[in-house]
């Protein structure tokens, strides 16, 4: 699959990616919604160019161990 193919896969949004902080709000995937204890909800989000580099650790994950690669199932976010 081509990169843009892959991000077409996912929900995106304006956020601060977690990897990214510097280059404050841009457009972001929500992988996780962290709840601390009294706290609330923090979602935790990742750009473009994290998102795809998470994928390509997990195409080579699914490769490694002979299992299918299916793109499109980074992070879990449930807010």
């Amino acid at each position: 699959m081509e990169r843009q193919q892959i991000l077409d896969l996912y929900q995106w949004d304006d956020g601060v990616c977690f990897r990214h902080p510097e280059q404050g709000t841009v457009p972001t995937v929500c992988l996780k919604t962290l709840r601390p204890l009294g706290a609330g909800q923090h979602e935790v989000r990742a750009c473009g160019d994290c998102l795809i580099g998470m994928e390509d650790i997990r195409r080579e994950a699914a490769r490694r161990s002979g299992s299918e690669y299916q793109p499109g199932h980074v992070g879990e976010c449930d807010v």
